[in-house]
């Protein structure tokens, strides 16, 4: 005779034995203690739960003969035979197999029929698997069924039943086991059934059980027949090690494993799908991870080597093609290509893999930034004429070019706090010789340079600063004292009233706060702005025109009337018949016929 599964030789019998169900069992035991239990409930939840044993206990303590607490006895002999399958009172259907008109009619006939209890109950067990018709024959008879019949509906989907029949009855949700509830189940079936696990073994069943019940007994059940840990656990570990690694040949040496030991490319796929879900749990919301403390703490490592972006691709890749292998002849094969692609990203071009890795090389560039370290990149190269940025400049290319400033004015200083503003007394400077440039001292261990971040520190600002300080020029950089030359047009007023916007954006992008110097240059200063000159004359003729280009095109309205002008065919006539003379005459006396050009000769 076979041996008996764990988790049937451990099926609870009462309410209290069963695990982290205690919302259901406070519903069932006060609705049985005050007589008001239901009509028709309707179980839900993920497998292994205790959907239908929690149905057979009701259905028990509804026909016990002397029930405590709303509790069954579990002696008596209604009790043993619902227990034993041969009650009378209860009636059991699979609607997975049974899900014809024809079965529901049969039900529909057994409950009009009395029974030797006080109740009849009907289990439907995978009810979302009846037919729409007949969903339709049950309808009349769960709203009104006899007085002494009580239907239990369990379902592992309950968004495919009807809304017509959820409306009839009292839903009922039952929830994945927490880890402390389903680790003291674990223990107590190891103690009950005399069995040998050490603490390791048991952590690894709680894995693998995942928050089921039913599972995890069927994972210790493995674990004490084989004597370790489950092929199913080691395997998923490795490809999930080998994926943080970045290593495709010991992930494909991983798959190659697995499908050596009989796994099915789909499940496996589904395992590490499932792992990387808890990775990704772990690290954006850890109390929704229903695992042991340990192995929560490997998956976070996990998470962090990986990062969100990359959790996401994988799981992403992965479920497409677990839906690619559907229809493909050979599943392994998928599966191997898409483990390489996400092991080695060099191998995956894709749009969503350069977005991931882009995302991760933000995140790496934020990190540093928080941690105080920024790239120092060199300043755009400057228009000496103007004291701006060069249109088209590379700053790759050009090292940073200081420009002259006469006749500068210190304005306004900001220090460390952003409300504390200090007025400098006003610093004439040279007529006769232009102030000499400022050198940018260079900026203290640890903090990036203000004059090479400024174009970083313009687009960190926000709204009127940034317009009226990204033509600012950085003049030079001594200590912790910033020196910045605006353009001679702008209001300085308002430029001394964003001050604060503009040390608060130093301090984001440096790391630390500077005190702010505004200059600005007088253009019509000794030495100051040197504007363009002009070598060729302001105003220039159509004669000029054609002199740099005889074929340019000539504007009529540029033309001027000529009084000593000669006419080209005239003079053309009068080469050819040299001596003669042109005469204009007038034929006939009609003045119409003068104005006209057949008129003249």
């Amino acid at each position: 005779m076979a041996t008996q599964s764990l988790y049937r030789r451990f099926r609870p019998r009462k309410f209290s034995e069963l695990y982290g169900q205690d919302h259901v069992v406070m519903a069932l035991r006060n609705a049985v203690i005050n007589g008001r239990e239901g009509q028709a409930y309707l179980f839900s939840g993920p497998r292994g739960t205790g959907k239908t044993s929690t149905a057979r206990i009701l259905a028990k303590v509804l026909n016990c003969v002397a029930p405590i607490d709303g509790e069954p006895c579990c002696e008596c002999d209604s009790c043993k035979a619902v227990e034993l399958g041969t009650s009378y009172d209860v009636l059991e259907l699979d609607a997975a197999s049974n899900n014809g008109v024809q079965e529901i009619r049969d039900i529909i006939e057994t409950a009009a029929l009395t029974s030797p209890g006080r109740h009849r109950v009907f289990i439907l067990d995978e009810v979302h698997m009846l037919s729409r018709a007949a969903e339709a024959a049950l309808l009349k008879t769960l709203e009104e069924p006899p007085d002494q019949v009580v239907f239990v509906l369990a379902t592992t989907d309950p968004q495919k039943v009807s809304e017509t029949i959820r409306s009839r009855v009292q839903h009922l949700q039952f929830h994945l086991l927490p880890v402390a509830e389903l680790k003291k189940y674990v223990k107590f079936v190891i103690k009950e059934a005399q069995l040998t696990v050490d603490n390791d073994s048991i952590d690894l069943v709680l894995r693998q059980g995942g928050g089921s019940a039913r599972d995890t007994l069927s994972a210790l059940e493995l674990i004490v027949s084989g004597g370790g840990e489950p092929e199913v656990a080691l395997h998923t570990e490795d490809i999930i090690k080998s994926l943080v690694a970045r290593d495709h040949a010991a992930a494909l040496g991983a798959v190659a494993r697995a499908m050596q030991q009989g796994r099915d490319p789909h499940t496996y796929a589904q395992d590490v799908v499932r792992t990387m879900r808890d990775c990704f749990l772990a690290i954006m919301s850890p109390e929704l991870v229903q695992l042991p403390a340990d192995r929560i703490a490997e998956l976070t490592r996990y998470a962090q080597d990986m990062g969100v972006q990359r959790i996401v691709r994988i799981m992403e890749t992965l479920g497409t093609t677990m839906v690619e292998m559907r229809h493909a002849p050979d599943a392994r094969l998928l599966l191997e290509v898409a483990v390489v692609q996400l092991a080695s990203p060099v191998f995956d071009d894709s749009a969503e893999n350069l977005l991931a890795r882009i995302s991760q090389l933000e995140e790496a560039v934020k990190t540093l930034r928080e941690n105080g370290v920024a790239a120092a990149l060199p300043q755009a190269p400057i228009n000496p004429a103007t004291g701006r940025a060069k249109i088209g400049g590379h700053a790759g290319n050009t090292a940073p070019v200081a420009v002259p400033v006469a006749d500068a004015t210190p304005v306004i200083a900001v220090v460390a706090e952003p409300a504390a503003v200090t007025k400098e007394i006003p610093v004439p400077a040279a007529a006769e010789t232009p102030a000499k440039p400022a050198e940018p001292a260079p900026a203290s261990v640890g903090t990036a340079d203000p004059a090479q971040m400024w174009p970083q520190i313009t687009d960190a600002m926000r709204g009127l600063a940034k317009a009226m300080f990204k033509p600012a020029v950085v003049q030079s950089v001594d200590g912790k004292k910033i020196m910045l030359r605006l353009p001679s047009n702008t209001p300085m007023k308002r430029a001394q009233e964003q001050l604060p916007t503009v040390v608060e954006a130093i301090k984001q992008v440096c790391g630390t706060t500077f005190v702010v110097t505004l200059v600005q240059a007088d253009p019509t200063a000794p030495g100051g702005m040197t504007r363009p000159v002009f070598t060729e004359p302001e105003v220039r003729t159509i004669v000029d025109d054609v002199a740099d280009d005889p074929f340019a095109a000539i504007d009529i309205n540029d033309t001027v009337l000529a009084v000593d002008a000669v006419d080209p065919l005239l003079a053309a006539l009068h080469d050819t018949f040299p001596g003669g003379s042109i005469v204009e005459k007038t034929v006939g006396a009609n003045p119409d016929a003068a104005k006209s050009p057949r008129g003249k000769k």
